[in-house]
């Protein structure tokens, strides 16, 4: 990945010459010269088309004049040039288009590249990141980036380029053969071309970045609302959600109707100002026909280069506002490539060597705010092969332990040790090997079965999955279905049920065969029966693991070892099932709730 730039310098120039150098190494990889061979053919064949393009109003005029001599062999050499300037604009033409065939694969391959690297990018940004954006605008982000990346280079290399070096060669065409009169008017209405197209295209920037802003905004609530599709049914809410991304799409489109009227006055006034050189040096042309200075070629010759050169001018304003666009958005794409990652190896990192998984916490303590601490120095140890579970009301910071374990977040003091070892001075990529989880809510892809299940590592054979499914006691009910593992579980894997997400979701744990086991309220949102079986699977599972269980419901986690139970961040108390209810501590108060809850369910 090219060097980052510091977020200052990004946002004291978002759209310049700092997004374009960042962009540069991909545009000019130093490990590729094929592309870079490709990119100085492109060029070549830039000066190809160029140069034909200036010779052809010569043969032009030359016909012309040809044809006003009465002559009978001036038809011949008249002939001549019109098949000498047909045979030129079809060569300009092949030359653009072997242009585009050499170019392509280096526009397509900077923009796979830059696409990788904010895809992995993002990937490696910390858990706080990703809660606090939202999943549509940084997809959006994404997606602007990329796709003007091809465009962008397409009109900065293949347009403006060509066009300043056409302005020079036509300037020095027109002071040797029609005097500095025509090449001033020339250079002065250019001169206003350019201003006033930059003027107007910068106030059109900011509906643009509004029209941004609004379209962002639009895509993630209805990227958020149609994955709450359930909750929406569930209140009847389908009214409420359509008046509120009503209420964007109709602020959007104000701002379409602003940036689309501006566009319509940026035409008119490049139109006048064009045409107002174009009638002036064809009058002048004409007058000095009128005193035999000039003949009736050079009048075609004028209005021929002038054509050729308001072509690309007449593009200037749509060229110029795609490259700013582009710009813009690139550099939205930038700064989520340059936000800081919260959770970083350290330099040097070792690899974590589990001999012996035992797990401890030392005197961490954690928020997820400043002001609002979480643990208060909690310290606990789980012995290798033991079943530790943790338990705690509503707060008291059960979920967050699996956070910091899995290294989401670094506690603010403490530390958290695997066999002896730091988890915070070892690789994120080795920890996290080394440890598996059920979760309570198990988000599967939108893919099959068998996809999920062999998620748990990389390059799990086929033998692998099936044995996972038979330990997760899933096979069975796989085995039913009209097309077993490549059965589509459907987004977020709607299309099971909970307990059958549970189980595909213990088989891919199964897979990743991992020493430490967390299990975090892996059956809270179970009925009782399914919870029973998923237990029993759970308890066949974590036998010869070092397992950590986070539990709501007590009952599950009665036959642990030990059970620390949790209040307020402190660890309150400790010890065995039959040693807590004897207590009569928090524990037993905790106990007796919810076997009185469980009555009265009953």
């Amino acid at each position: 990945m090219p060097p980052d730039t510091g977020p200052s310098t990004q946002s004291a120039d978002p759209e310049g010459w700092v997004t374009i150098r960042r962009f540069l190494p991909y545009l000019w990889p130093a490990d590729k010269p094929q592309l870079k061979r490709r990119i100085v053919g492109a060029m070549g064949f830039v000066l190809l088309a160029k140069s034909t393009t200036l010779a052809l109003p010569f043969a032009y005029k030359r016909a012309i004049d040809s044809m006003t001599t009465p002559a009978n062999e001036a038809a011949m050499v008249a002939l001549a040039f019109v098949i000498a300037y047909a045979a030129g604009r079809l060569a300009a033409v092949t030359f653009d288009n072997l242009r585009n065939i050499t170019f392509e694969r280096v526009g397509q391959d900077a923009t796979r590249q830059l696409a990788e690297d904010t895809f992995t990018r993002l990937h490696r940004l910390s858990l706080r990141f990703h809660l606090s954006r939202r999943t549509g605008e940084v997809t959006k982000t994404i997606d602007r980036g990329t796709k003007s990346i091809d465009v962008m280079l397409y009109f900065l290399l293949f347009n403006i380029a060509p066009t300043a070096l056409e302005l020079t060669a036509v300037g020095v065409i027109f002071y040797l053969n029609f005097g500095w009169e025509l090449v001033a008017a020339t250079a002065l209405t250019v001169g206003s071309y350019i201003y006033v197209t930059r003027k107007i295209t910068e106030w059109r920037n900011d509906l643009r970045r509004r029209m941004n802003e609004l379209d962002g905004t639009a895509l993630a609530r209805s990227v958020d609302s149609l994955l709450n599709y359930e909750t929406v049914k569930y209140f009847g809410a389908e009214a409420r959600e359509r008046e509120r991304y009503a209420d964007t799409a109709r602020a959007f489109a104000e701002a379409a109707v602003k940036s689309e009227n501006s566009l319509g006055l940026l035409n008119i006034s490049q139109a006048l100002i064009m045409n107002l050189l174009m009638g002036g040096a064809m009058g002048f042309t004409v007058w000095q026909w009128s005193k035999g200075v000039l003949t009736t070629g050079d009048l075609v010759l004028v209005n021929t280069y002038l054509t050729q050169l308001f072509r690309p001018l007449d593009m200037l304003g749509m060229v110029y506002r795609t490259v700013r666009q582009g710009l813009i958005d690139m550099a939205e794409m930038f700064r989520l490539i340059d936000t800081e990652a919260e959770v970083k190896d350290a330099p040097g990192a070792p690899v974590l060597v589990v001999r012996r998984p035992t797990l401890a916490f030392e005197d961490v303590r954690f928020g997820y705010e400043e002001d609002r601490e979480i643990l208060h120095g909690l310290s606990f140890e789980v012995p290798a092969g033991a079943h530790v579970a943790i338990v705690g009301p509503s707060g008291a910071g059960k979920s967050t332990i699996g956070r910091l374990l899995f290294r989401f977040y670094d506690p603010w003091a403490g530390r958290i040790t695997i066999d002896g070892q730091d988890i915070a001075q070892v690789t994120q990529e080795s920890l996290r090997a080394a440890i598996g989880i059920v979760p309570q809510d198990s988000v599967l892809f939108n893919d099959t079965i068998g996809y999920n299940i062999a998620y748990g590592r990389d390059c799990a054979t086929r033998d692998d999955v099936i044995a996972a499914a038979r330990d997760a006691a899933i096979l069975p009910f796989i085995e039913r279905l009209p097309e077993g593992f490549d059965t589509e579980v459907g987004e977020r894997g709607l299309k099971l049920s909970g307990g059958e997400k549970q189980r595909v979701a213990i088989a891919r744990t199964l897979v990743k065969d991992p020493p430490i086991l967390l299990l975090d309220e892996a059956t809270s949102a179970l009925d009782s029966r399914t919870e029973q079986a998923i237990l029993a699977t759970l308890r066949r599972v974590s036998e010869h693991r070092t397992t950590l269980a986070i539990a709501h419901r007590l009952s599950t986690i009665a036959d642990a070892d030990r059970i620390l139970v949790l209040e307020q961040g402190r660890l309150a108390e400790s010890g065995t099932h039959r040693e807590l209810l004897a207590g009569r501590g928090l524990y037993a108060e905790m106990w007796a709730r919810q076997q009185a809850e469980d009555r009265e369910e009953a």
